[in-house]
């Protein structure tokens, strides 16, 4: 059994909002099984919100499912929490995971204004399937994966889905180097004290988060371009 809190709307996982429960609608369609509920609802958010980490801010609006959708543009934590959001209001009881990871997909700015290649308190979705937690990240969409040359991640309701295991060259990526837990709702206050401690130079003097996307940060035509670099052909040695 599960508990009641993986299926109550929360703060952020905003399962009994009008806009959430509009989506959830038009993803899941005729679908009467929970497992291809769930695997429909994963596809909707992984591709209909992109991926764009300079969207994180030190608002907590940000996070919640609302405002996921009505911006149509965010990371992976609020992707997750709508995800979860959707599946709640299908009665599939969800929950949040988070984890340090590796090999994250990130563009040459991104890591240089990050410092590291370690990403903190990486989110997914945990959902309760066939008696079972089944873990399914859709942070990253299709056109995105397509610019990085990565294969997108996939999600059939019955396996886990939390990292792209190989690049189209072959090469692995995503490493989860540690376990953050499973929670009922977003733990902010944790979540943001991790961020300050590992990325304290993204923080002004009174301790706000910079606004990247207001410095002219844009992650798509970042790794566009990167991508299409990769591509060029060089120029023969004399």
């Amino acid at each position: 059994m599960t508990s009641q809190s993986y299926l109550t709307p929360t703060r952020f996982i905003e399962s009994e909002h009008p806009d959430v429960v509009a989506f959830a609608r038009e993803a899941v369609g005729s679908e009467g099984s929970q497992r291809g509920a769930a695997t429909r609802l994963f596809y909707a958010v992984r591709d209909s919100i992109l991926y764009d980490p300079y969207t994180c801010s030190a608002s907590p609006e940000i996070f919640k499912a609302s405002t996921t959708l009505e911006r149509g543009r965010s990371f992976c934590v609020p992707k997750a929490i709508l995800l979860a959001a959707g599946a709640r209001a299908f009665g599939i009881p969800a929950r949040l995971g988070f984890a340090d990871v590796r090999n994250h997909l990130a563009t040459r700015r991104l890591l240089e204004l990050l410092r590291t290649d370690l990403f903190v308190f990486h989110g997914f979705t945990e959902l309760y399937l066939g008696g079972r937690w089944i873990k399914a990240t859709p942070t990253f969409n299709l056109s995105l994966c397509e610019k990085f040359s990565v294969q997108p991640l996939d999600f059939d309701g019955t396996c886990d889905a939390v990292f792209h295991p190989f690049d189209q060259a072959g090469q692995r990526h995503m490493e989860y180097v540690r376990d953050r837990g499973s929670f009922a709702d977003l733990p902010l206050e944790e979540m943001s004290r991790a961020l300050h401690r590992h990325y304290p130079h993204l923080y002004d003097e009174d301790g706000v988060l910079i606004d990247l996307a207001a410095a002219g940060c844009d992650f798509e035509t970042e790794a566009m371009r990167e991508n299409v670099s990769k591509r060029r052909p060089q120029p023969a040695r004399p």
